[in-house]
């Protein structure tokens, strides 16, 4: 038995299963916000990822997932911050365990939001810690704690977004003009910040302008526009009727400002609404060097006011939209029923033609109205003709056409824009000695009203006498260089010249811009 020899064989490490039992680093992940694009900011931006890079990587017991950092995002809604959002993926993909974040307010300034997501975390086993608040969102007070320090940063975001609220209306009654030109067509910013032209784009708004004097519709406009590659205020060359319209109806473009034209409801949501009288609204004449001249600008605002009203076979709110694709739209009218005339294109029994026909009688029938349909070729022969007769007789037509003018300019109104300017002037000085009367104040800002539309009044009146004396000037010197009968139909020149049209049973009189009327048997 002593001859045993003994061999001692040493334990050996079963490294497979210590790596099995061995405890799985937790994925941290960091989210960091700033609420502006400042250069004070930027750099709190650039030292929140810093810190949590460093934070993170000292714990041996925590593996960093990711660094998420919304860059001038506003915390009041998770809807724009891209970051967040894909944080909220990452953690239902379940490559986050763990989230640190510097405050409450820097996760969500909603308290509706904050306990949604920190809930669906919950749901998740993923805890989200405050560091400011000393708050993990696992422990048992951490959600009561939550709902107040969220509440409590509900109200200071909406506290400072009343200041801010407060802080525009102040600069407004100051006449400080706030305009972001980032995406305003025919302006830009100086170092002042003050608007100044780019003569490239504002090219682009004087021929809006002009063409949709001559009669253009947006439509014939926007097209226009697109082919031959002019871009909008975005960079593109896709244009839009809405495009025309904003602006044709931006005082901007005439050198004004109206302020406060739109408000926000709800400062959660950032939702804003067009101000029809519920708040306070500033206009400041002369603050800026304009694009086309008030005169130009006030003349669109009554032809868009005109065109609302007109009629054109597709109904807007009891009412067809003036399309302006062809002159003679919105300006053919019944005898009958003084509707309008549309284009149509018609097939009799195989035969294809193009006619004009009552839009009263094409939608309700002959028992409605009984008007005759006219083809387009008469149509064209009828306005031909009434052409070359006031060419052919333009010495006896200018006599009569400088009578209108006269007429005219005889036509004057009780109070001047001058006047109504030095009224209104006094009475914003009462508004505000008066502001604390509600009384007082409500009756101060009526009148306001009232004289407002009563300037309108007065300066579409002299738009009006100014464009008729401009129509009179372009059709006099279109008689003095006509020394020969037009043979063909021209588009153009009947949007210069010719005011409308009434159809009658076995005529048509024609009424040119300067007040002539002739009629044609046809």
């Amino acid at each position: 038995m002593d001859d045993r020899k003994i061999m001692i064989i040493p334990a050996r490490r079963d490294i497979k299963k210590e790596k099995e039992n061995e405890k799985p680093k937790v994925k941290v992940a960091a989210y960091c916000r700033v609420s502006t694009d400042s250069e004070e900011q930027m750099g709190s931006f650039e030292t929140q990822v810093q810190h949590y890079t460093n934070y993170i990587s000292k714990n041996p017991d925590w593996i960093l997932a990711d660094i998420y950092a919304d860059d001038g995002i506003s915390g009041t809604n998770t809807k724009n911050r891209n970051e967040f959002n894909r944080m909220i993926k990452a953690c239902n993909d379940g490559n986050i365990d763990m989230i640190i974040t510097k405050s409450i307010s820097r996760f969500a300034r909603n308290t509706l939001d904050c306990l949604k997501y920190i809930r669906e975390l919950k749901d998740l086993g993923i805890p989200v810690y405050f560091e400011k608040e000393n708050i993990n969102t696992m422990d048992s007070k951490g959600e009561v704690l939550l709902t107040i320090m969220a509440s409590l940063a509900q109200q200071e975001s909406q506290s400072l977004s009343q200041n801010i609220k407060l802080g525009y209306q102040y600069r407004f009654q100051q006449g400080q003009v706030i305009v972001n030109a980032t995406k305003f067509l025919g302006y830009t910013k100086d170092d002042k910040k003050q608007l100044i032209i780019v003569p490239e784009e504002a090219e682009i708004v004087k021929r809006i302008f002009l063409e949709f004097l001559e009669g253009k519709g947006p439509t014939a406009i926007a097209r226009g526009l697109e082919n031959d590659k002019c871009k909008t205020a975005t960079g593109i060359t896709r244009w839009s009727n809405g495009d025309i319209y904003r602006i044709l109806r931006n005082e901007k473009y005439m050198g004004d400002a109206l302020l406060q034209k739109s408000y926000t409801v709800d400062f959660l949501t950032r939702k804003r609404v067009n101000n029809k009288g519920i708040m306070p609204q500033y206009y400041v004449e002369d603050n800026h060097e304009g694009i086309v001249s008030k005169e130009v600008f006030r003349r669109a605002q009554e032809e868009l006011a005109r065109r609302s009203n007109l009629y054109s076979g597709k109904r807007k709110q009891n009412k067809r939209v003036h399309l302006g694709k062809y002159a003679l739209s919105g300006i053919v009218f019944c005898s009958n029923c003084e509707d309008i005339f549309r284009r149509i294109k018609w097939n009799s029994r195989g035969f294809k033609s193009i006619v004009w026909r009552c839009v009263t009688r094409v939608e309700n029938g002959p028992e409605k109205c009984k008007a005759r349909t006219v083809k387009e070729d008469l149509l064209h022969e009828v306005v031909v003709e009434a052409i070359n007769v006031l060419i052919e007789n333009k010495n006896d037509y200018v006599k009569i056409i400088e009578e209108n003018v006269m007429k005219v300019l005889d036509e004057k109104f009780d109070v001047t824009v001058d006047d109504i300017d030095e009224k209104l002037h006094e009475l914003q000085n009462e508004l505000i000695q008066k502001s604390n009367s509600k009384t007082e104040y409500e009756r101060i800002a009526e009148e306001i009203y009232e004289l407002r539309d009563k300037k309108q009044e007065v300066m579409i009146a002299n738009a009006t006498r100014s464009e008729k004396r401009r129509r009179v000037q372009d059709i006099k010197a279109y008689l003095k260089t006509s020394y020969a009968k037009i043979e063909n139909y021209d588009e153009s020149l009947v949007r210069r010249i010719i005011d409308k049209i009434i159809v009658y049973d076995d005529y048509m009189e024609v009424e040119f811009k300067t007040g002539n009327k002739i009629e044609i048997k046809k």
